[in-house]
């Protein structure tokens, strides 16, 4: 038997491996430049947060304004303001407005949220879209419209009570205030509906069916249920926004004598010849404590929301429920919605600005003119706050993103100690209201030492502020999914191959995020062309933007001009949001 020859073995030697020393990076003052960015982050945070809040806070316990010395400490504030302000009956009108609010709210969303996503109604794609359109406009140009239309004196109303001989309807009033702000409000709640349908698992619904179940039971006993987080989150929000809420209770309670919290402070901090500081701080002290209660209740629903966890792996497609004749009423229902609550108010705001008079005692053809926007682009005033909104709103739009970009990165993907912080601090402002942001701030500047607060005050700057604080939480919840998003092997190859985590985060996830970065903007941009209440008390004559100059106009009974300047911001926010999406389109990441 033959054997093979035995074959020496040839000791292998591995190539050295070539090891190349690691980049060093430049410390600034003796620290790593990471930290440097920590840090820096978290006290810039700390300073716009606390900025407001402190100062309303010290206001609250003294016997004068700040800018005033020898101030001593009292709790006397809160006494006068529950015994002398009124302040029960303003309490009292706040909860009424803002639980009406958030129940009609949930009735308009809530139910919309169910037929486009769940049901197979006619042009789902469409109402779907057409849900969120009044996002896009502020409440205080829909207020504008509606009682353009649907006020005493407004063109639906007259043709209304000829008809009838009465109108069923009263604009100037709780539940009228209440309707508008929910029709303003509604879309929140229907996006945060909308998506929990969307990413539930269906076989919930498949396995019903099977047993005999009809759609209404489908609906009644597996996807409403589902809906309870998404219902609860949204309910807190509305209500908390309705709580602090400025342009509907001016426009419809002030003139009634309806006051709620907002109002109290615009009327006690403004309009007053000799503003009472202490109830001032006082009041706001008060609605600065119910809206973090409100928040921290929000997140603490949150915490508890996994056991209503639906979505599993190899989710099944979902078999839309036919309703029968009843989608009908679901399609009329959503048209009326967006045709009679959004569509038909801004028609007529922008009818009324190309018109002298807008009734239907007159064809409003034969009344047709230039003349409010000539009045517009004549006075430079006016030109002024359109000039200033979009300043604002675009160096706002980008300082408040990379910012937020910058907090959510060390937030998510960064070994600092105190990331946790950062996060709470980026979204400590939604338990802010604008007005205390504004009053806060303002008090801000006037107690800095050495008149530093001077150099601010009443400036583009201050107003930036100021609004960027208002829009910072929004900027930071739709960059975080974008981080999370992204495999964390992609940092770790990068620390690997030698780089820090500055270096890292410039060359890795910046680039990854460049589309977030661009939604955020897009997001931050709208809501700080919408927002004006922080402006009310960090503004000037010289700064005023297009929401204060309209304010001014309608106190003044210059309604023209009111619709005119409303028509032109609702075209500025059109294009902007159009032209973006055409630069996005595609971009799923964005």
């Amino acid at each position: 038997m033959k054997t093979l020859p035995e074959v020496a073995e040839v000791p292998t030697q591995t190539p050295a491996r070539t090891e190349f020393p690691a980049p060093k990076y430049r410390r600034i003052l003796g620290a790593d430049r990471s930290q440097l960015l920590y840090w820096s982050t978290i006290v810039i945070l700390a300073l716009l947060v606390l900025a407001p809040v402190v100062p309303t806070l010290y206001q609250s316990v003294m016997d004068r304004p700040l800018y005033e010395e020898g101030g001593l400490f009292t709790t006397e504030n809160f006494t006068r303001l529950f015994t002398e302000g009124g302040f029960g009956q303003v309490a009292l009108n706040t909860l009424m407005f803002a639980v009406l609010t958030t129940v009609m709210t949930l009735l308009i969303a809530v139910p919309m949220a169910i037929v486009v996503v769940r049901t197979n109604i006619p042009g789902r794609k469409f109402f779907g879209t057409a849900m969120q359109w009044p996002f896009f406009i502020s409440s205080l140009i829909l207020g504008f419209g509606w009682i353009t239309m649907y006020g005493p004196a407004g063109f639906a109303s007259v043709q209304v009570k000829r008809v009838l001989g009465f109108l069923p309807w009263d604009l100037y009033t709780i539940p009228g205030m209440a309707i508008t702000e929910a029709v303003a409000l509604a879309p929140i709640a229907y996006v945060f509906c909308a998506n929990a349908l969307r990413n539930s698992d269906a076989s919930l619904e498949g396995a019903a069916q099977t047993v005999g179940a009809g759609p209404f039971r489908i609906l009644w006993s597996v996807i409403i249920p589902m809906l309870r987080p998404p219902m609860v989150y949204s309910s807190v929000l509305v209500f908390s926004m309705s709580i602090e809420t400025l342009s509907i209770p001016l426009l419809y309670g002030q003139p009634v004598g309806i006051t709620v919290f907002a109002t109290f402070l615009y009327k006690n901090g403004l309009q007053s010849i000799d503003p009472d500081y202490g109830i001032l701080g006082a009041a706001s002290v008060i609605i600065l404590l119910v809206t973090i209660l409100l928040v921290a209740v929000q997140a603490k629903l949150l915490k508890d929301a996994k056991r209503f966890v639906s979505v599993r792996g190899k989710a099944t497609r979902p078999r839309l429920l036919d309703l029968g004749w009843i989608k009908w009423l679901s399609v009329a229902f959503i048209s009326v919605y967006v045709v009679i609550g959004a569509l038909v108010p801004i028609l007529g705001l922008v009818m009324r600005s190309f018109t002298k008079v807008f009734t239907p005692l007159q064809n409003p053809l034969q009344s047709l003119t230039m003349g409010n926007y000539q009045r517009i682009f004549e006075f430079p005033v006016y030109m002024a706050s359109i000039r200033n909104s979009l300043i604002v709103a675009g160096v706002g739009a980008v300082l408040v993103s990379v910012l937020a970009v910058v907090a959510v990165v060390v937030a998510k993907r960064s070994t600092f100690r105190y990331r946790k912080v950062i996060e709470y601090l980026a979204l400590a402002p939604q338990a802010m209201p604008g007005l205390i942001i504004g009053i806060g701030l303002f008090w801000a500047f006037s107690f800095l030492p050495f008149n530093m607060g001077s150099f601010v005050q009443g400036t583009i700057w201050a107003i930036i502020i100021g609004f960027g604080l208002r829009a910072l939480p929004s900027a930071f919840g739709s960059i975080s999914p974008a981080v999370m998003q992204i495999g964390e092997e992609l940092d770790n190859a990068a620390r690997v191959n030698g780089a820090d985590w500055m270096r890292m985060f410039i060359r890795v996830l910046a680039k990854l995020l460049t589309p977030a970065f661009v939604a955020a903007m897009v997001l931050t941009f709208v809501v700080m062309m919408k927002e004006y209440s922080p402006a009310i008390f960090l503004g000037s004559a010289d700064t005023n933007i297009i929401g204060t100059t309209m304010l001014e106009l309608w106190v003044q009974g210059n309604t023209g001009s009111v619709a005119a300047l409303a028509t032109i911001q609702i075209a500025i926010t059109a294009a902007f949001v159009g032209i973006a999406g055409l630069l996005m389109k595609g971009k799923k990441d964005a």
